[in-house]
């Protein structure tokens, strides 16, 4: 009998859209898994914070970070493939800033398709660049790249996903070395903008690589420490977390399989809709999720094949905690409900 961990980004719905969001959702075995808890804990996440709860909690789960840092970079690296040569490592990622009426903001790297060539043609210019004040750059995949900056200590960075659509003002990293990086970034854009890819992009109307995007900051563990590859699969997730763990999976095709372990598995299919606030597509995820996850996670418990399944629900503004087992799915007097949702 296996203990799973479901993560499951954006799960929770905006306050203001709750109520209606959850009368329009057809997810009886959520409902079930949710309202036969054997226990339930709410945090609200503080404002302009440097990473999403998920991300924090992941990180806190994986030992990578402590006080809401996401420090990954190493780790993600070496799920790559990558061995760090020491020192200092942050995680790059490339993307699209665009300007709205006040305000800069970064599009979701989600709605920037990078294929692999071009985004190794923007690494190479980039890396050129880099390398010519002393800082090392690494491709892991097409949107998720490492930097070495040893000096950069003190370093407040966001996740991309924090900052997507928010006003960049408020997590432009901060710290003393904040002046070299924005150097850096300034010239990366200049390199960029009549870059043939960008080029190309436009000729398509795909939104250009304008981003360098610098944040998960990890130094490199001492010589000796003992590494260890993390029980945790992934589906639909950006490649940095994919990273993290033992699987990255295409679909949930498999996912009788993962449930003989102990393990923690994120599914991060709602992510692109709600980070749009298409509330529309969100449903129909939730309902494609009913299926392929909620209901044999469901069996699975009343089995007793899972004898324990945690699941860690997000949003922007906070996560919900709830587990259950087999014992707790026989309260038959508690009402299937999606309340612990709003």
């Amino acid at each position: 009998m296996a203990h799973i961990t479901l993560v499951l980004p954006f799960a929770l719905p905006l306050p203001e859209f709750a109520p209606d969001l959850i009368r329009a959702m057809n997810t009886p075995a959520l409902a079930l898994l949710l309202s036969r808890a054997s226990g339930a804990t709410r945090t609200r996440t503080a404002e302009h914070t440097h990473a999403l709860p998920h991300e924090t909690w992941l990180a806190r789960a994986l030992g990578l970070g402590a006080a809401g840092r996401v420090d990954v970079a190493v780790a993600a690296m070496r799920g790559f493939g990558l061995e760090p040569e020491g020192g200092n490592w942050y995680i790059v990622s490339p993307g699209h800033i665009q300007i709205a009426r006040t305000h800069l903001t970064m599009a979701d790297t989600r709605q920037v398709p990078l294929a692999d060539d071009d985004s190794r043609a923007l690494f190479a210019t980039a890396a050129e660049l880099c390398e010519s004040i002393g800082h090392a750059l690494r491709y892991g995949d097409a949107q998720t790249w490492f930097l070495r900056a040893d000096d950069w200590t003190g370093f407040e960075t966001a996740t991309p996903d924090t900052v997507v659509n928010m006003d960049l003002t408020d997590f432009m990293p901060k710290g003393q070395p904040a002046l070299a990086y924005r150097r850096l970034q300034n010239e990366v854009q200049m390199a960029w903008h009549a870059h043939p890819v960008n080029a190309a992009r436009e000729t398509r109307r795909l939104p250009i690589v304008n981003a360098f995007w610098v944040w998960g900051a990890g130094r490199t563990a001492p010589a000796g420490t003992q590494l260890q590859t993390q029980p945790l699969a992934s589906v639909a997730v950006p490649g940095w977390l994919g990273a993290l763990g033992d699987q990255r999976l295409d679909s949930l095709g498999g996912l009788a399989d993962l449930l003989s372990t102990d393990r923690t598995l994120v599914v991060g299919p709602l992510a692109e809709a709600a980070q749009a606030a298409d509330w529309g597509v969100w449903l129909q995820v939730m309902g494609q999720l009913e299926e392929t996850l909620f209901a044999p996670l469901l069996a699975a418990v009343k089995a007793g094949r899972v004898s324990k399944l945690t699941l860690v629900l997000s949003s922007r503004e906070g996560l919900l905690e709830t587990t259950t087992g087999a014992l707790a799915q026989r309260k038959f007097w508690r009402s299937p409900t999606l309340d612990a949702l709003k």
